[in-house]
């Protein structure tokens, strides 16, 4: 059985592939059944399925500390 991730607002997470500006860091803006992610590199906004992003997330960097 897969492990589901903890992800929470002001979570960075690092996805496998590299968005279009070359940066794979992203901050999360909003959870819930869809997940909008913001673009540390160009500060894009992007809005995926839960599932479509647990499966692209790579590390989560979690806000605390």
């Amino acid at each position: 059985m897969a492990v589901i991730p903890v992800i929470k607002v002001g979570d960075v997470v690092e996805l496998k592939k590299t968005h279009p500006c070359g940066s794979k860091s992203f901050k999360v803006l909003r959870t819930g059944a869809d997940i909008k992610l913001s673009c540390l590199g160009c500060e894009r906004i992007l809005t995926l399925e839960r599932i479509k992003a647990e499966k692209m997330i790579k590390k989560i960097s979690s806000c605390e500390g």
